[in-house]
């Protein structure tokens, strides 16, 4: 296992979402973010492959699917150290709790699936300080494709693994390349110390378990915003 860096050399938190497509990750992390809001504490959001810098290109690889899988990886990798350099320690150093839709174990799933060596792709995201809590949303593989397949009934080729060759149909190769996937997650979790959340169960159900995790392992008080000085008449 990569020797990431220590994670008590800020005064900031770090909480990260995974899961394979249709976990429902997002959801909670938008329902968290709300709730964190709305309490009053400092709190930045940043998503996985949103950097100005490669966005481009990166687009245009997946839509022509001309780019090998080590060329993929080392383009998303860009756009993380680019994101993890402008925004996510700086607001850490700036004391802020930083919520993740997706860190460095996306990258080490779906590259490692895609062909690349598990251990390289480790030692590529090997600067990145590993998160304060990695919520890692499980549920069955039926249930995330049904729920990513009813809301997009037509499926990009990257994001159904085309390019593996794994089947002529885009449903069944989505479907296999996302057991794949999730079969790098579960592999994960006890490495990494995910914390494992049923994502079978309804929205509202997963929420308290999330939030109770939160306040259990991060002194909230510490993010609270200060207020400003009342003003003068």
């Amino acid at each position: 296992m990569t020797n990431l860096k220590n994670r008590n050399d800020v005064p900031g938190k770090l909480i990260a979402v995974e899961g394979v497509d249709g976990s429902g990750k997002s959801t909670q992390l938008y329902l968290l973010k709300r709730w964190l809001e709305l309490e009053g504490y400092r709190v930045f959001f940043t998503e996985w492959n949103s950097s100005a810098i490669v966005k481009k290109a990166t687009r245009k690889g997946k839509k022509t699917l001309r780019l090998t899988p080590t060329t993929f990886s080392l383009i998303h990798a860009t756009d993380f150290a680019d994101r993890f350099e402008r925004q996510i320690m700086p607001l850490l150093h700036a004391g802020f709790i930083v919520l993740a839709d997706r860190y460095i174990y996306t990258a080490f799933a779906r590259d490692t699936v895609r062909g690349c060596d598990r251990e390289w792709v480790r030692q590529l995201y090997g600067f990145a300080r590993p998160p304060d809590i990695t919520f890692y949303f499980d549920v069955p593989l039926a249930t995330a494709l049904s729920r990513i397949l009813d809301a997009r009934p037509v499926l990009k080729p990257h994001e159904a693994g085309m390019d593996l060759n794994l089947s002529p149909d885009p449903y069944e190769s989505f479907k296999r390349f996302q057991g794949l996937i999730l079969e790098e997650y579960q592999r994960m979790a006890k490495e990494y110390n995910f914390t494992i959340i049923d994502a079978s169960l309804p929205p509202e159900a997963q929420q308290p378990s999330v939030r109770r995790t939160v306040e259990k392992n991060i002194p909230l008080k510490k993010f609270k915003l200060v207020s400003p000085p009342p003003t003068l008449r």
